[in-house]
């Protein structure tokens, strides 16, 4: 339900007040979890590490708008090496708990005006995927979008026909709102957008999923869950 209040002068419906004030742009922090970190994106010390995890994983670039696969390891560190210094998207490595870069993901369409970020351009490469720290990651920095910096609005927007990141933004708590019809035009192609949104009233809710999930009691002896984010959800 959409909340308003009378305008003070027409008597018109309108939005409630909220603090307008910018929020900051995000930053080079460290976050760090039980199962690893999410750092600001470093191409000397991350480079290697990530080529020899994705290299050889095409399906992983399938449905990045804009890059990828690579042919060898130039193109790729040079399109990493573009990627440390763009402020929007703004890039953080996932390091697993030996401090191996083993994917990549975004904070971007940043309008810190409207306090609106989307989590996006996620490339895991199969090592990542379906492991506690894949979802960790999620968690440390929708933390860091909603608490630190302040943040009202978290976006995940994705393409239409890639499933598995549909049914992870809904197992992470995010809402569906809709599709935008021929939204983009990516690699040649067209690309219809699904989007989704989680708001910072309903962080206190999807952050204790989180954290039940990330419990060690919900892992058994073989790390495999007992009970499924998805299930805590709601989903």
């Amino acid at each position: 339900m959409m909340l308003s209040e009378p305008h003070p002068q027409t008597g018109q419906p309108v939005g409630l007040p909220v603090d307008a004030t910018p929020a900051p742009r995000p930053g080079p922090v460290t976050l760090k979890g039980r199962f690893g970190t999410v750092a600001r994106l470093n191409a000397a010390r991350d480079g290697a590490a990530l080529w020899q995890a994705l290299r050889d994983h095409g399906e992983v670039w399938t449905y990045i708008s804009s890059a990828g696969p690579f042919a060898d390891d130039h193109a790729f560190s040079a399109w990493l090496a573009n990627r440390e210094t763009s402020e929007d998207p703004y890039f953080y490595s996932v390091l697993d708990s030996g401090g191996r870069a083993i994917g990549l993901l975004a904070l971007m369409s940043i309008h810190p005006d409207m306090r609106i970020v989307e989590v996006g351009s996620i490339v895991y490469s199969p090592v990542l995927q379906r492991t506690p720290l894949a979802t960790e990651t999620q968690y440390l920095l929708a933390r860091y979008a909603f608490e630190t910096l302040g943040y009202r609005r978290y976006e995940w927007k994705c393409n239409v026909l890639n499933a598995a990141s549909r049914r992870a933004a809904l197992r992470y708590g995010f809402t569906f709102e809709g599709i935008f019809r021929q939204h983009m035009i990516t690699k040649g192609r067209n690309r219809d957008t699904a989007w989704f949104s989680m708001l910072d009233s309903e962080w206190p809710a999807r952050k204790h999923n989180f954290e039940r999930w990330l419990q060690p009691e919900n892992f058994d002896s073989e790390g495999r869950q007992k009970v499924s984010l998805a299930e805590l959800n709601g989903v």
